[in-house]
């Protein structure tokens, strides 16, 4: 098939490249001069299989019912006249509930398992380096009674065949040294060993070059406008994308056999014309990269601070600082009195842990649009509306961590096969009949 599709990202480029291994003529669509520039930027760096609760949780409605006025919180929520929100949110508050948490965090963790597997052969296929450190995650807590719900946390995710193992103060100190200076700030912690971190931007850009050398067609900087429903054999179908070149003004239709929607948190606005709601909202993120002062003195294990809500993942000779989400529809600015506040409030949170390690004075702070989903279960499967079109979306803060096993359970089942994933894709996608693909290490 000649198949077109519309993102470049993370999961846009995965999912090329995955078609190109099926056989596919596929074309690649971003109004970016290019891959990653947007939501897959500047993340949080961490490939995170153990670490892929849902944020709907039995507890999460206080939490952020407590942290409405606070322009710092992990979870910002303010009500806006926006019905996508709306919906969203309520939808959010219907999956606060132990079964629902539970039933998602399978998902996720069987996602990110056969996700992981498909990263590690491609790296090892492709030999692309993108600072690598597979040393794990370790995610550590200030408090007593946040160290416990951590330990409950980990005993759920074990109950789900995940590896994660609960430290004391001492061990966490051992496991990452760095950490002894900030002491004070650690009661425990939980340590997931066969998670990784490496930089998803230099990932995703060396890849879509590579995809380009084997024939993928990029068409950078161009936006996309609008798909064009059509009758066909099997119900509506899409007959064509509208895209305009960002440096000429203009516009030109895009035919192909098959299309792919994976254009994250902008999905929703191009499906409508389709009939189709996709039940994502963007989660505004934030992030400061610090060059290093004293790297000897950094941390290597990429970490995750409760008590604010963090990562902190080393790059090489810099230090990326990424979290808090924000549900204020598609703005991505900066300069905002509360973007201000977030962001310093990364550095300043560093700054506390590891004083002097990292140069200040130029942060790099970035803001990205996660797509997110109520369950935090993306949407991976062909579209009810138009028979062929394929979505591979709503990925939230997962995208690395799901990039490769979503781009490549797409790609096979766009192909007629069935991928080896217990998981609940989108659409009437899986073909009864047909052989199972088999996972590879």
């Amino acid at each position: 098939m000649k198949v077109i599709v519309l993102g470049a990202g993370i999961i846009g480029v995965h999912t090329a490249w995955y078609l190109l291994e099926q056989g596919h003529d596929v074309v690649v669509v971003d109004r970016q001069p290019d891959a990653a520039l947007e939501t897959s930027f500047a993340n949080g760096a961490q490939i995170s299989v153990c670490f892929c609760e849902p944020w709907a949780n039995a507890g999460a409605p206080f939490k952020v019912a407590k942290w409405l006025l606070r322009d710092d919180a992990p979870l910002l929520f303010r009500p806006r006249l926006d019905p996508a929100q709306w919906r969203w949110g309520l939808s959010f508050l219907g999956q606060c509930t132990t079964a629902a948490f539970e039933r998602n965090v399978e998902q996720l963790v069987h996602l990110g398992r056969y996700s992981h597997e498909s990263l590690k052969s491609l790296v090892a296929q492709t030999g692309i380096e993108y600072n690598r450190l597979e040393r794990g995650i370790l995610h550590f807590f200030g408090s007593q009674a946040d160290f416990e719900a951590g330990a409950q946390g980990a005993e759920i995710m074990r109950r789900h065949g995940v590896d994660r193992r609960v430290l004391s103060r001492d061990e966490v100190l051992a496991i990452e040294p760095a950490l002894r200076n900030a002491s004070q700030y650690v009661h425990g912690g939980t340590y997931t060993p066969s998670d990784e971190s490496g930089d998803a931007r230099v990932f995703t850009q060396a890849l879509a070059r590579l995809a380009a050398r084997r024939g993928a067609q990029f068409l950078w900087n161009h936006d996309i406008n609008l798909l064009q429903p059509q009758a066909g054999a099997h119900g509506q179908e899409v007959g064509g994308v509208k895209v305009t070149s960002r440096e000429t003004g203009e516009s030109q239709w895009l035919k192909g056999d098959a299309y792919v929607m994976a254009l994250a948190s902008y999905a929703p606005g191009l499906m409508k014309p389709l009939g189709e709601t996709l039940n994502i909202y963007p989660a505004k993120g934030y992030s400061a990269t610090l060059r290093l002062l004293k790297p000897e003195q950094a941390s290597t294990i990429s970490l995750l601070d409760d008590a604010r809500k963090i990562a902190i993942s080393r790059l090489g000779d810099h230090v990326r600082i990424a979290g808090t989400a924000e549900l204020v529809g598609l703005d991505t600015s900066l300069d905002s009195p509360t973007s201000k506040v977030r962001c310093e409030s990364l550095v300043r949170r560093y700054e506390e842990l590891f004083p002097g390690v990292a140069d200040t004075s130029e942060p790099n702070f970035w803001t990205g649009l996660r797509p997110s989903t109520p369950t935090n279960v993306p949407y991976i499967g062909r579209s009810e509306k138009a028979s062929n079109l394929w979505i591979n979306a709503g990925h939230g803060t997962l995208g690395w961590t799901h990039g490769a096993g979503s781009g490549r359970a797409l790609a096979e089942l766009m192909s007629g096969l069935r991928p080896e994933l217990n998981f609940g894709f989108y659409g009437d996608v899986l073909p009864a009949a047909r052989p199972r693909t088999v996972v590879t290490a």
